[in-house]
């Protein structure tokens, strides 16, 4: 183990509530399982309850314990992917780490009851619970409020995407709501204002208050940065832009004006301005959902998608947005491969036995080591999160890639593909400002300490 792994589960041991806000391809599961192992055999830990998603519970935790030789002390079983008869029966075994995937904890609470066994808890992908309405918050929330979670670990490369208002649903489950507030109403009261018009409005926080909010919330994080601890191959961006033929244009122009596309089957309505951005995005990358299915509209990116595979002279990871798109690649490219339930696909990816594999950012941008298999990346449909994009991204970039890697975008000379790209490129500011305020506040901390 590197050095600043060490670090990363020292923080956790020595810290009852932490977060790790660590960039992809540093190890965080790793570090994690290090300080549970150490937690466990002075029993200080007796039980530990890992929510994850999926696929990362089912394939990652499992290998990253048994591909460490200190680790291979920890019992564990995985309840995710199971029946709800064998979920039950793993759930009531008696090794040290039981393994769910996030949609199956509120079944997991509901069944304990009073009967919650798990003195710690970890969350990897800690932003997956930013919502304070999913069921999944909610759920967990009930057992923080009883007291019988002594330790928690969230683990994050992205603990607000999007806004800082998603930093309050996962401190609350850390500290019960001592640093930020009980509620959210507290937490508005105190750090937001609202925003928009008397129809349509939201909250976010205030710009005077956001330094504040961040210095709160310093003494929980461990932040770690990639550039700062390897040296990974570089990243090479690039976009491919297709033309869309007279046809899908005016489809296009057609639903970007009325509401509506007029198809020789029947037509394609909108109910509103955030149903047509989405078919307008479908219309891009060249199919649009009908009642019956779906209609394709041109062939222009996946032309360009074969251009780009047959240059490339090595195995292809795609992104997609639309479950259409994925089935129009496998049509048109042989070989191609979609990334479902079955992990077997992963190793075969790694070992270089699958020359085109696609994946859904929300079902492949969490914690998979897909990095042995490839060095490029496509995008033939934009993810409009900047989680899931950085998280696809960092399956190839990041640590044991050998090669550069390039990323390439699939973008349609319309503004719905291009307005998605901007967005992303813009995000990254409000979450940067974060992990920096956090820096210097661990920075200052540190030169107290060396002058007591």
């Amino acid at each position: 183990m590197h050095q600043y792994q060490l670090r990363a589960a020292q923080f956790i041991k020595d810290n009852r509530a932490s977060a790790l806000w660590v960039d992809m391809g540093l190890g965080k599961t790793v570090s994690t399982l290090t300080a549970l192992v150490d937690l466990i055999a002075t029993k200080e830990v007796k039980k530990v309850l890992i929510i994850a998603p999926l696929r990362v519970a089912q394939h990652t935790w499992p290998q990253e314990i048994q591909n460490w030789s200190h680790l291979k002390a920890l019992r564990f079983s995985v309840l995710a992917g199971l029946s709800p008869a064998k979920r039950e029966e793993a759930m009531h075994s008696s090794s040290n780490i039981h393994i769910i995937n996030r949609e199956n904890l509120p079944w997991l609470v509901e069944n304990l009851g009073r009967n919650w066994h798990y003195d710690s808890v970890v969350i990897d992908e800690s932003s997956s619970f930013k919502s304070h309405s999913s069921q999944r918050w909610k759920a967990l929330r009930q057992v923080v409020k009883t007291g019988k979670i002594k330790r928690m670990v969230q683990l994050t490369g992205t603990p607000s995407p999007n806004t800082l208002m998603e930093l309050w649903p996962q401190i609350y489950l850390l500290d019960g709501g001592k640093r930020l507030g009980d509620t959210r109403g507290k937490f508005i009261d105190t750090f937001c204002k609202q925003v928009g018009n008397p129809q349509w409005s939201q909250y976010q926080v205030r710009a005077d208050m956001k330094e504040v909010l961040q210095r709160r919330v310093a003494d929980l994080v461990l932040r770690m940065a990639a550039k700062d601890y390897l040296e990974l191959p570089d990243r090479i961006d690039s976009n491919v832009v297709v033309q869309l033929p007279p046809k899908a244009k005016k489809a296009y122009q057609q639903m970007e004006k009325d509401f509506l596309i007029d198809l020789d089957d029947g037509e394609v309505l909108a109910s509103n301005a955030a149903v047509k951005v989405n078919k307008l995005l479908q219309v891009s990358s060249g199919s649009v959902y009908t009642e019956d299915g779906f209609t394709v509209l041109h062939d222009a990116k996946i032309e360009a998608l074969k251009e780009i595979v047959e240059a490339s002279n090595e195995p292809v990871l795609v992104a997609y947005n639309f479950k259409a798109d994925a089935e129009r690649i496998c049509k048109a490219i042989k070989g191609a491969k979609v990334l479902g339930k079955d992990n077997r696909l992963i190793d075969k990816w790694n070992q270089g036995g699958v020359p085109l594999m696609l994946a859904h950012p929300a079902s492949a941008g969490h914690g998979l080591n897909l990095q042995q298999g490839g060095s490029l990346v496509v995008w033939f449909g934009l993810s409009w999160s900047l989680e899931l994009y950085q998280q696809f991204n960092a399956r190839l970039h990041r640590q044991g890639q050998k090669k550069p890697v390039r990323v390439v975008h699939i973008l349609a000379d319309t503004s719905a593909d291009w307005m998605v790209k901007n967005v992303l490129e813009s995000k990254e500011t409000e979450q940067n400002a974060l992990f920096k305020v956090v820096h210097l506040m661990k920075q200052r901390q540190q030169k107290v300490d060396k002058s007591l």
